[in-house]
């Protein structure tokens, strides 16, 4: 080397050489990359190992990790200010906050509130009446999850809502996105002579653990769960990811005999698939501690690359149940308790009709009354007309039922003739036919951009043509949902029909309508309908379904028999055939 470099040079290379011998041991000493704290980091880690296995975020969950919702809000208020409307990553954000920007079918937000149990007190219902007249359509809709949403409520008062529910004692948070929707219950909790169990503590325990704990926040996908008190009215418990359904354990068992909760995973009919049994049965008090164990589990290991996979079916499909059960074990630190099926007694039936009319509580001389609604449409007038009854002759209750309608409960037997009365005077009504009791319709395309046809309007044109054609005696549920993501839930109806872009010419022309499905049900009667046809014209929907009612009333094996009866032993081929007649 002294030959071949100067002094200088080799001043240079030895310096060289030393930084580098610096740099190397300054690397090793450094402290390794920093692990995620605090309340989000459950869901940091969970997007790391996706990216370290080599997959792709998609794009929610990248918007997430940019910039978590809650952390936000002022540049929501910035947007209020100047009557803006959300830039997509910021629509997803804002649903954090309950509000969705629906365009193109409407340049306005819907805001979805959260009512745990469906439950809420006469001025709230009021005060929300207030909030839809100044800033919103102005009318509610009850939906199918017993809630309440706002619609057309421009960008400049999306925060007049939002606050307006909080100064209310309501919320809409979390309601939206990859998050805990609102949490339902028993329609008729404490007030029904045949339920097990008043499910309203468990809701409302399980709503407020949801709102105050932000690591349950920002999860794969949404997140559905019911509790069950086995009540007269349906809570479609079966549908829900998470399906908490009170049951009464016989004696003979490895447990005491008493009142659980029959733990039920899975739901997602949408998908094709109801909660599915466990065998796992819990006390009551142990129901919040397990439902939070199951959600982080699901927060670790549900997919965040493809969103048509990431709900918790998924999971269970990859793993099967008695994995993830173990899972749940592990992270509650102790086993569950499974009983044999044979250790639950029958649950009692359900009344398809007790969410409509008078009906007696199990308190002595006090009734609820079930008021039928236009597809679950009510004007600000309506609402502070029924929180005004509500208020004066109940016991200051609205409840809000998974059937797009509410009741009012502890009307006192002297006073239901002039509650009758005072609900008809709002251009309400205590009793519908038996189809109309049972029809169920989404937003559709008049205010959701994926729905591919007016699901609301033609399920009014459906029930207006049918109830003056086919005499029914019997409940027929019919459910009309715009698209796949199945809010009306299609698969569960007696008549289930999904939105379709229905082509008519060669040229590649399309119109609004709908494929027609037969057979669904729900409860111990659960049942994924099948299709019967595609295809079908939104205008030809009315006469379509009248035909498929008159081949059960012709072909019923007597008037007792239920439709699902009928479509269950009834070949799709043969009920075709039955219906090829064109009614007189």
């Amino acid at each position: 080397m002294s030959s071949d470099f100067s002094p200088d040079q080799k001043r240079y290379l030895e310096g060289f050489v030393s930084g580098l011998s610096a740099s190397r041991v300054a690397r090793s000493n450094a402290p390794a990359k920093s692990e995620p704290v605090g309340p989000d980091a459950i869901h940091i880690k969970a997007q790391d190992r996706v990216v370290a296995a080599g997959g792709k975020l998609n794009d929610q969950e990248k918007f997430k990790r940019e910039e978590h919702p809650f952390d936000a809000y002022p540049r929501l208020v910035k947007q209020a200010e100047l009557n803006e409307a959300p830039k997509p990553p910021d629509n997803f954000r804002w649903r954090y906050y309950g509000i969705f920007y629906v365009a193109p079918t409407q340049s306005s937000y819907m805001c979805r509130l959260r009512i745990p149990n469906g439950t809420l007190k006469h001025w709230q219902f009021a005060g929300v009446a207030d909030l839809a007249e100044n800033f919103g359509g102005p009318y509610a809709h009850v939906t199918t999850r017993a809630n309440l949403q706002l619609r057309e409520i421009e960008p400049k008062n999306a925060i007049n809502v939002i606050e307006g529910l909080q100064d209310l004692g309501l919320c809409s948070r979390g309601s939206g996105a990859d998050n805990i929707r609102n949490v339902t219950g028993t329609s008729t909790a404490g007030i029904d002579s045949q339920e097990l169990l008043d499910t309203r503590p468990y809701a409302k325990a399980w709503h407020f653990h949801i709102l105050n704990d932000r690591s349950l926040y920002g999860l794969p996908r949404k997140f559905n769960v019911a509790f069950d008190g086995a009540g007269r009215i349906a809570t479609l418990e079966e549908t829900n990811d998470i399906a908490f359904q009170a049951v009464e354990v016989r004696e003979g068992f490895s447990v005491d005999p008493g009142i659980y909760f029959r733990l039920g995973l899975g739901g997602i009919t949408g998908h094709k698939d109801f909660a599915r049994d466990t065998g796992v049965i819990l006390q009551p008090h142990e129901a919040i501690g397990v439902a939070d164990a199951i959600l982080r589990v699901f927060i670790e290991n549900g997919d965040r690359t493809n969103r048509n996979k990431a709900r918790l079916k998924y999971v269970l499909d990859a793993w099967g149940f008695e994995k993830f059960l173990a899972a749940v074990e592990e992270n509650l630190n102790r086993k569950l308790v499974r009983v044999p099926a044979n250790a639950i007694a029958p649950r009692p039936a359900y009344d398809r009709l007790a969410h409509i009319g008078v009906h007696a509580q199990k308190q002595s001389g006090l009734n609820w009354i079930g008021v039928a609604l236009k597809l679950g449409r009510l004007s600000p007038d309506q609402m502070r007309g029924l929180a005004r009854i509500a208020a004066d002759y109940g016991d200051g209750d609205i409840r809000l039922t998974v059937w797009q309608n509410l009741l009012i409960s502890g009307i006192a037997d002297t006073d239901v003739a002039t509650v009758t009365a005072a609900i008809e005077a709002l251009g309400l009504a205590v009793t519908a036919s038996a189809l109309r009791a049972g029809l169920i319709a989404c937003t559709g395309a008049t205010g959701c951009r994926f729905a591919a046809a007016h699901t609301k309007e033609n399920a009014e044109e459906i029930a207006a043509w049918c109830d003056e054609r086919v005499p029914l005696s019997t409940p027929v549920n019919i459910h009309l949902t715009g698209c796949h993501h199945s809010c009306a839930q299609h698969y569960i109806g007696d008549i289930g029909l999904i939105g379709a872009r229905v082509p008519v010419n060669d040229d590649g022309d399309t119109v609004e309508g709908y494929h027609l499905l037969v057979g669904g049900g729900l409860g111990t009667d659960a049942t994924i309908a099948r299709e019967l046809f595609q295809n079908v014209k939104a205008e030809d929907a009315p006469r379509t379904v009248e035909r498929v009612l008159k081949a059960y009333v012709t072909n019923r094996v007597s008037e007792d028999e239920t439709f699902l009866d009928f479509a269950k032993r009834t070949e799709i081929d043969a009920l075709k055939r039955m219906t090829e007649m064109e009614p007189a």
